[in-house]
């Protein structure tokens, strides 16, 4: 299927939820949240459940903070394999690192400034949930420009024995983005599969663009209307 044609079917799959969701005011999005300063990847392989179950230093304030489950050597009997996602060496290969073999962290200052960037997902309907990424920069901004939109399950310390909590990388959507947006719904929209035992409450989407250096020009985090998080 054709770039264009895949983005008409999308287009018709994911308009009309939109429209319902803001007129049930259940549409979650980072507008009115403060702009990350640093984005922290914490990238660990599924063969290491000692990894998830180790305590690790509470972020500063400002930190949008990313877990990522790598497939491990052990297949489907590693004891993280049911989160296990390809995307994470996807993720790997575009920052120009290897796959560790047990954890590790790495955090990418925000550069924030003249650049904006907003993101909204709507509820789980059918197993899937519309995500969208709006960029805008007061200032011409050298191309290329890629689009991250990463669907994330936010576990409370004490899930399945770690003893922080976890933003655990659900679904992942990325592609070269345009320096404005030429549709109402911005440059970078799609609805998302939600894996299977993800629980739809404790969903959110993060958004991030990154320049051809990889460096992080501008993150955002949604949040749903009366969500206590």
């Amino acid at each position: 299927m054709s770039t264009p044609l895949r983005r008409f079917v999308a287009c018709l799959v994911l308009l009309p939820p939109l429209a319902a969701w803001a007129q049930a005011g259940a549409l979650c999005t980072s507008d009115g949240q403060s702009t990350p300063r640093v984005l922290r990847e914490r990238f660990i392989s599924a063969d290491c459940e000692a990894c998830w179950r180790e305590p690790t230093p509470t972020p500063p304030s400002g930190t949008l903070v990313l877990d990522w489950v790598l497939a491990g050597t052990q297949g489907d009997d590693a004891p993280l394999a049911a989160v296990a996602r390809r995307e994470s060496l996807e993720r790997l290969e575009a920052l120009r690192q290897p796959a560790p073999d047990k954890r590790m962290q790495l955090s990418n200052q925000v550069r924030g400034g003249r650049y904006h960037v907003r993101v909204s997902r709507g509820p789980v309907m059918n197993g899937y949930a519309g995500a969208s990424l709006t960029f805008k920069s007061r200032a011409p901004v050298k191309q290329p420009l890629t689009g991250w939109l990463a669907l994330v399950e936010l576990l409370p310390a004490g899930t399945e024995g770690s003893p922080v909590p976890r933003v655990l990388m659900r679904n992942l959507l990325s592609e070269p983005i345009a320096p404005r947006a030429t549709e109402p719904m911005g440059q970078l929209w799609r609805p998302m599969n939600v894996p299977e035992g993800a629980d739809p409450e404790r969903l959110q989407l993060l958004g991030w663009v990154s320049d051809a250096r990889g460096r992080v020009l501008v993150a955002a985090q949604s949040r749903c209307d009366g969500a206590d998080r």
